[in-house]
């Protein structure tokens, strides 16, 4: 849904469509009649990177809640932080929903989100899973696992570390180095093991390629299926999705596979848990429906939003209350790694620089 045009009369072009005291000058009397339409209109402004449409009945389920209206703008992440840098002060947006912690960084460093202290989601959302001062929010989370080929020789409880062995030799596929799951998990590994076991780590994984990164987790979870390969790292979300095909050729591709929670046994590191990642939210630096938006980031913490998040795209939820979608369910129980997510972004520059330097393209 387009945000109002009324939005627009910030610009110094059409000053003069905006209402005006004759005892105010142009640029105060455009900005006050902006807050007040704004907050007087019952909306919350979403600048939005995920693009599921079982999330509009999330929007529409608020709504019908609170009476508050819910616009969005939909991108990619990077050009939505990039809009609001450019906006400032005069950015319409509420609230940036985004995937990954990795991403949510780049948010902070861009200075375009501002901290929420809320009793609400500081109850619900485990501490691991929202930043330490409160600049965003966890709102869904997926476990990045290993999957096997069922016909290949490889033990059923592996570790993210062991993928490196050279016994793995030939057998993995692996997305690109640019892509922000497998930053962030490279990211984990820094803020575990230090940067140089992490380098080794990618370096023996490379080493283990069956080919070149190539493709998303869908792309890998078909290669692994089809004896491409043996081995990959994917998001739980994008199996669950073969899990509840009423498709037949996915069903197959799903049944040719085994699902690995790395990491569950043993002690130190090896037990560690599975790597987790976020979907998450913020509030903008400098947003003009700032109660309306913490009223919805506390909706989306709901027992009831979460359990559309988890039934609506394969996620699971952030709060321990929630009803996990059986798609989801089937994948398995699991321990997840503890490590507070935030950390994803602050050794990014880190994993990205090793990445290049082993060559993992």
């Amino acid at each position: 849904m387009r945000l109002k045009h009324s939005l627009l009369c910030f610009s110094a072009l059409i000053v003069a469509a905006c209402s005006q005291s004759s005892t105010d000058t142009p640029t105060q009397a455009g900005d006050a009649a902006q807050k007040v339409n704004v907050q007087d209109a019952g909306e919350v402004n979403l600048y939005s990177s995920r693009h599921y449409d079982t999330d509009l009945a999330l929007y529409e389920n608020f709504t019908k809640q609170t009476g508050i209206k819910v616009n969005r703008i939909e991108a990619k992440a990077n050009a939505l932080i990039e809009r609001m840098k450019s906006e400032g002060e005069f950015s319409p947006a509420d609230l940036l929903i985004t995937v990954d912690a990795g991403v949510l960084w780049q948010a902070e460093n861009a200075g375009v989100i501002s901290a929420v202290q809320s009793d609400v989601l500081e109850a619900r959302i485990p501490a691991h899973l929202r930043h330490p001062d409160g600049l965003w929010y966890g709102l869904s989370k997926r476990a990045r696992v290993i999957i096997t080929h069922k016909g290949a020789s490889i033990p059923e409880t592996i570790n993210y570390q062991d993928l490196a062995d050279p016994a793995f030799k030939g057998q993995i596929c692996m997305r690109s180095s640019s892509n922000i799951y497998n930053i962030s998990l490279l990211s984990s590994m820094v803020a575990h093991d230090g940067a140089g076991r992490a380098e080794d780590w990618a370096r023996g994984v490379v080493a283990n390629f069956a080919r070149k990164p190539q493709s998303n987790d869908s792309g890998q979870i078909e290669a692994v299926a089809a004896g491409i390969c043996n081995v990959s790292i994917v998001n739980t979300y994008y199996l669950a999705r073969y899990a509840r095909s009423d498709e037949a050729q996915k069903q197959e591709i799903y049944g040719n596979l085994n699902v690995i929670f790395p990491n569950q046994d043993g002690s130190g590191q090896d037990g560690r848990g599975t790597h987790v990642n976020i979907s998450g939210a913020a509030l903008a630096a400098h947003a003009p429906n700032r109660d309306n938006a913490v009223k919805f980031l506390e909706y989306l913490t709901s027992p009831e939003a979460q359990s559309y998040f988890s039934d609506g795209n394969n996620e699971y939820p952030v709060i321990a209350d929630a009803k996990t979608s059986s798609a989801v369910s089937v994948l398995g129980t699991f321990k997840e790694d503890g490590l507070n997510v935030s950390a994803f972004g602050k050794n990014q520059a880190k994993a990205v620089g090793i990445f290049d330097s082993v060559g993992w393209k």
